[in-house]
């Protein structure tokens, strides 16, 4: 499934952030829909529930925003834009 292996590799960048700020928990993901992703806020916000669990971001806050720029360069991309952690 697409929605999964998206999904798994936002959890190994998350993952790499907190291992580098050697942080304790991952209290909130900020994340940026592309315009040409294919795939909506909620559909996104059911695979991250699903997906990070028993992961260091299965109880974060998950603030997701969408952009309607087609010709943005990562209209096609899902970017992980920030993270809120503690130690």
């Amino acid at each position: 499934m697409h929605e999964s292996s998206l999904i798994e590799n936002l959890i190994k960048k998350i993952e790499n952030v907190v291992g580098e700020q050697k942080a304790a928990e991952v209290r909130a993901v900020r994340v940026k829909l592309g315009a040409l992703t294919n795939i909506s806020a909620d559909h996104f916000r059911e695979h991250f529930v699903i997906g990070s669990k028993g992961t260091i971001a299965e109880n974060a806050d998950l603030d997701i925003a969408v952009s309607d720029d087609i010709y943005d360069p990562n209209a096609q991309q899902i970017l992980l834009e920030g993270l809120e952690v503690s130690e």
